[in-house]
């Protein structure tokens, strides 16, 4: 299913527009939705194509530490991980990007130097998103200023639930602004969205505003990545290029922890949006643990058996 926006400007003039738009979007058929995410988690892929899928899931993986008793040791640790997953196989990718706090992300940026690995930093009063629109943009423009080249906002799902959908816009289309040439995920925290309607219009709103990527949740709200979830803001990135010939990515972040997982997303992003989000650049999971596992099974398909739980570094 297209919708149709005419024009954009037009759409995004008013929030009685906007409102109008994202309300007369298609409904989403909650069985229909959970039927089809199931039925896709069912699908089987061959030992070589296994072998593929994961070395690209570690290219997706943003690698992530966002807690409190984050300390520079452990960021550039993370960081050397990053570089170098498997530090006795030379030939495993290195990971898409590192996600941090804006307070390490100088400890960040010079253990990254020269990777190319991005560095993500979450902005924008993560992970409530309660804070005046100033201390957002302030945020923003001092994780850009310290070598971030991505940023991880969250919307205002209070303005959003209450229908203030013009000023969740804006927001957006300022913390965009203050971006520069850093791109930004824009984080729905779907758990808190209640309905599929809701991930769906959300989804269009952050996409009308500019955001580059649409990214499920902070991992810090449960449930947080589902199967059904992602394939409904997939059919949104779909549709919107369709539509407006702009592409965007899509990043499900929280709880995804097994290779088996990740295999499922991939599938999903293949059947849904098609290959060409089967990229770092348009998908990436957001997570600390899932790497780990990606690695125990990559050197199960090399070696014929797993390494040892120590083998590998707990993040």
């Amino acid at each position: 299913m297209t919708a149709t926006i005419s024009p954009l400007s037009e759409v995004t003039r008013s929030d009685a527009a906007l409102r109008t738009f994202l309300h007369g979007l298609p409904g989403v058929d909650r069985v229909g939705a959970d039927a089809r995410a199931a039925g896709l988690g069912t699908r089987s892929i061959k030992t070589t194509a296994k072998a593929w899928a994961i070395d690209l899931a570690i290219r997706m993986v943003d690698l992530t530490t966002l807690e409190g008793s984050d300390t520079p040791g452990k960021v550039r640790a993370l960081c050397a991980k990053a570089r170098q997953p498997d530090p006795g196989d030379p030939a495993c990718p290195s990971v898409a990007a590192i996600c941090v706090y804006p307070s390490m992300v100088p400890t960040a940026a010079e253990a990254l130097r020269g990777s190319g690995i991005h560095l993500a930093s979450v902005a924008t009063a993560f992970p409530s998103g309660q804070a005046p629109l100033k201390v957002k943009l302030d945020d923003t423009r001092a994780a850009v200023a310290a070598g971030a080249d991505e940023i991880d906002m969250v919307i205002s799902r209070g303005a959003f639930l209450s229908g203030r959908y013009l000023e969740v816009f804006e927001e957006i289309t300022a913390i965009k602004e203050a971006c520069g040439k850093a791109h930004l995920k824009v984080i729905l925290e779907t758990g808190e969205l209640v309905t599929y309607d809701n991930v769906r219009r959300a989804s269009w709103l952050a996409m009308l505003a500019g955001g580059d990527f649409i990214k499920t949740s902070t991992g810090k709200v449960a449930p947080a990545a589902t199967l059904p979830v992602t394939l409904i803001m997939l059919e949104a990135v779909r549709d919107f290029l369709d539509t407006t010939g702009r592409k965007v990515g899509v990043k499900p972040a929280g709880g995804i922890r097994t290779t088996k997982d990740a295999i499922k997303y991939l599938v999903m992003v293949n059947e849904i949006a098609g290959d060409g989000w089967l990229d770092p650049d348009w998908f990436r999971f957001g997570a600390s643990t899932l790497l780990n596992d990606l690695l125990m099974q990559r050197t199960k398909l090399a070696t014929g058996h797993y390494s040892g739980p120590d083998y590998f570094t707990l993040d």
